[in-house]
């Protein structure tokens, strides 16, 4: 056993000894060549005598050595650090040995060993701090011109002359797998621009054209500069797309690991980056004790929001979770996600909100405390053709878990939104929009408290055009757009699900969130950035088809409806609508006689019903706009 431990740490420290031996080897060398310089290469000092001296020279660089810990750096990645502590440790040998030459001469007879001239040993100070440096650099080239050999070489740009992007060359640098070359920078600093880093030109934006790309054989170009605006970077981009340029960027400093970078961390430039405004963040510690040990049902809870706000509660110290929805595949899938993480106290029923027995069964059951109601029909054109399952999905379904919420004394029901319910212009919008009614109008009526959040569309969500764009691009094209001037608001799933759940803290019962979105998205633009950063070209490699309005379609949507204002609250991206009065019992009657409809009623008659709920309601590019004209007439 002894031997095997002896061996083990053998095998571990092995190479640290190694540079020890290596570093004490050097100092040894300079001390001769110390001598050899003080005499003029001429041998007129005793050489026995220095001989003698190398133990002592030996004992103290390796002391001095082990002080600074320079022998466990490892060589390949040596680096400022590195470079410092051989500074250290040779200055340490140079005071040592002064030390104990002035002691030897003052106390010792026979002093000659350790009689070492001032002269020589400032030498051999100069000298190792130059050996020593130089044979741990040359060892780092020489390794990694080695493994360059043996890598497919890319060569990169890195944009951002600042700190920021020396830190990133460093990684790059010491990091000799990643087979990336950085043959220059690029700054829009016109001091920086022509002048050299690393004897490394520094260029502007401009300077870079496909003859300086094809010239140099660039094809990455590393955004490394922290806190950009993200309007910056839609610029920076476009403009590195349309050279057929790779981009990628380094993220916030706040984000490295340990305080370091490391190559691993640089990524590829997303969608979400490119949305010109900057993302949204919430850090209330009142969210804590919102969801403390209470029993929580998300119904939807297999869709892209309904799933994202699971992932958001199941951070949260929760009693227990409720997962409901009817989409047995893509319930179970989340429900093997959180089983893999080891999280407990999660459950899953496969339900319908449409069925309001089975509904106050799992409310009876599970007696929740927070309710986020997630479950809706969204897709704009299906429910254009489908009226009576908009209307039973997202008006009958909201109203059967508002009312068995209101039963069962739930503390805060949160209903998701959506801003095609301002000003709707579709069935689907349209049936959101009365949904929100409807939980207004059960405000006062028991112990629970109505939230709305209403948000634009979501990055990556079921109903999102990124899929849909990626999956065009994938089988070459081409992209569809209803509408060269289309304009959407957009946001990603984690910040609108961190909307929700701010939502639930901060709501008292009737309020509306609306979230401040910044400047709608052009849908074409949009399509022209996802076929860039894909490596291709608009529209060379890849066209966009315009394909007209879809029934119901908006070309703008809007986030608040006509006769609303905001107030705003603590957090500036968010407000709460200030809508106008309702006369509550008359939206009731009139809600529970169209969710009283049957499917064998006729979709022109559900519609109208529909518009007597929501006057705003006008039909756009749809077979509906017959209803307008005869309540116009």
């Amino acid at each position: 056993m002894l031997i095997q431990l002896l061996l083990k740490i053998s095998r571990r420290y092995a190479s640290q000894w190694m540079v020890m031996l290596f570093d004490i080897g050097l100092t040894l060398f300079t001390f001769i060549v110390a001598y050899l310089i003080r005499y003029n290469f001429k041998l007129e000092f005793d050489f026995f005598i220095v001989i003698k001296q190398f133990p002592f020279v030996g004992i103290v660089s390796f002391i001095s050595f082990l002080a600074v810990g320079s022998h466990r750096g490892v060589v390949r990645y040596t680096g400022f650090k590195d470079i410092l502590n051989v500074v250290i440790g040779a200055n340490i040998i140079a005071t040592l040995l002064i030390c104990l030459t002035f002691i030897s001469r003052k106390f010792i007879n026979g002093y000659e060993i350790l009689n070492i001239s001032g002269s020589i040993i400032y030498i051999h100070l100069l000298l190792n701090i130059l050996f020593l440096i130089g044979s741990k650099l040359f060892i780092k080239s020489l390794y990694n011109h080695i493994t360059q050999d043996f890598n497919i070489i890319t060569n990169v740009l890195i944009f951002g002359a600042g700190s920021s992007g020396m830190l990133t060359y460093d990684a790059i640098k010491n990091d000799t797998k990643n087979g990336l070359e950085v043959v220059g920078f690029i700054d829009d600093d016109e001091r920086k621009v022509g002048k050299k880093i690393n004897l490394l030109p520094v260029l502007n934006l401009n300077n870079i054209d496909q003859k300086y790309i094809a010239k140099n054989h660039i094809e990455e170009v590393i955004i490394s500069i922290q806190n950009i605006d993200s309007t910056r970077l839609l610029q920076i981009t476009s403009g590195l797309f349309t050279l057929g340029l790779k981009v990628k960027i380094v993220p916030p400093v706040q984000s490295w690991i340990d305080g370091d970078l490391s190559v691993g961390q640089i990524k590829e430039v997303k969608i979400e980056d490119l949305l010109g405004r900057e993302p949204i963040n919430i850090k209330n510690p009142d969210l804590e004790e919102q969801y403390d040990n209470k029993v929580i049902i998300i119904t939807g809870a297999a869709g892209s929001i309904g799933s994202e706000i699971c992932r958001k509660v199941s951070l949260y110290n929760f009693k227990k979770l409720i997962l409901v929805d009817n989409a047995e595949s893509a319930l179970y899938d989340i429900q093997q996600e959180f089983r893999q993480l080891g999280l407990k106290n999660i459950e899953a029923i496969v339900a319908d909100v449409r069925n309001k027995t089975r509904i106050d069964q799992i409310f009876n059951t599970h007696k929740p405390k927070v309710v986020f109601h997630a479950a809706a029909y969204k897709h704009v054109p299906l429910m254009e053709n489908n009226p009576f399952e908009a209307v039973s999905v997202n008006i009958g379904g909201t109203k059967n878990v508002a009312d068995i919420a209101v039963k069962h004394s739930v503390d805060k029901f949160v209903l998701i939104s959506t801003d095609k319910a301002v000003n709707p212009t579709n069935v689907m919008g349209a049936t959101k929009r009365i949904a929100e009614l409807y939980v207004t109008c059960l405000k006062g009526k028991g112990h629970t408290k109505f939230i709305t959040t209403r948000f634009g569309n979501v990055l990556g969500s079921n109903g999102s055009v990124i899929p849909l764009f990626k999956k065009q691009i994938e089988k070459g094209g081409p992209l569809t757009v209803t509408h060269r001037e289309i304009t959407r608001y957009f946001m990603t799933i984690p910040e609108a699900c961190q909307l929700v759940l701010e939502a639930a803290a901060m709501g008292n019962g009737g309020e509306i969130f609306v979230f401040d979105m910044g400047e709608p998205i052009k849908i074409f633009n949009l399509a022209k950035n996802m076929i860039l950063l894909s490596g291709l070209r608009y529209p060379q490699d890849i066209d966009i088809k315009i394909t007209g309005l879809r029934p119901g379609e908006k070309i703008y949507e809007e986030l608040l409806a006509d006769g609303e204002n905001t107030k705003k609250t603590y957090h500036e991206k968010i407000m709460i609508a200030k809508s106008r009065r309702l006369d509550t019992e008359s939206a009731e009657k009139k809600i529970n006689a169209l969710t009283s409809t049957n499917t064998l009623t006729q979709p022109l008659e559900i519609v109208s019903h529909i518009k007597a709920l929501i006057p705003e309601y006008i039909s756009n590019n749809s077979t509906y706009e017959v209803l307008d004209k005869k309540i116009n007439m």
